[in-house]
């Protein structure tokens, strides 16, 4: 099943990002200029690198088939396990999921209520060369979260385009967490909830970005939801 990405070539979510995504259940590694020269450990600066992670959870969110490989934990959540990738995840136990795949990102899963929302939390695989061996090898938290936001930030436009602000930021246990807020000109307000952790396979580093968004009309339903599903996300 394919699934189309919206083609927004000025738009900074999807600059560098192939126009579809593919859903399967089987993974195959697609791959573009930027993250093959990742693997390889040619120079990518750190501020490409920040803007392709702004791009995971915008992507991610197109990626809405079934396969579920779910474990329960508690009566509200269940572990969702990627033994391939070398994560976990708890996430609410109505909730599905879907597995893709787009060029740059080495593997996309994306979580969903099933009524029509517009609220989901994804995880984003993407390779890194080998400068890149932790969080700090892109700056401090402060500094990571400033160049992310100002990226997508297009509220100085004329007219203005979307706008960005950062909530908060902090450093913990390997992760750069990040809140921050979205808006397009005439549209509800969408908050943003990041866990970003790196991860090496023997061969070369990966930069996991873990994001759960919701808009505002869906705060009291969703909020904590979220919150709690990003920060249940582990390494195995």
């Amino acid at each position: 099943m394919l699934f189309n990405i919206p083609n927004e070539s000025n738009s900074p979510f999807f600059s560098g990002l192939s126009s579809s995504v593919t859903a399967e259940h089987h993974k195959t590694r697609p791959q573009n200029s930027i993250s093959s020269s990742l693997e390889q450990g040619h120079a990518v600066n750190r501020r490409q690198l920040i803007l392709y992670t702004s791009t995971a959870a915008i992507a991610a969110s197109s990626t809405v088939s079934n396969a579920l490989a779910l474990n329960d934990v508690s009566e509200d959540f269940s572990v969702y396990t990627d033994d391939e990738n070398k994560f976990k995840i708890e996430i609410p136990q109505e909730w599905q999921s879907g597995i893709g795949e787009s060029a740059g990102f080495k593997s996309l899963t994306a979580f969903y209520p099933k009524e029509q929302s517009n609220s989901n939390v994804s995880v984003v695989i993407m390779g890194v060369g080998p400068d890149f061996t932790k969080m700090e090898s892109f700056g401090k938290v402060e500094e990571f979260a400033d160049t992310l936001v100002s990226e997508l930030d297009r509220s100085w436009k004329k007219p203005p385009g979307v706008a960005a602000k950062l909530i908060d930021c902090k450093s913990s246990k390997g992760f750069y967490f990040i809140e921050y807020t979205l808006q397009s000109p005439g549209e509800s307000r969408k908050h943003l909830y990041s866990a970003i952790g790196m991860l090496t396979n023997g061969w070369y580093n990966r930069l996991y970005t873990v994001t759960g968004q919701y808009g505002d009309e869906e705060t009291d339903k969703y909020a904590s939801i979220i919150q709690k599903a990003v920060r249940s996300f582990k390494f195995i």
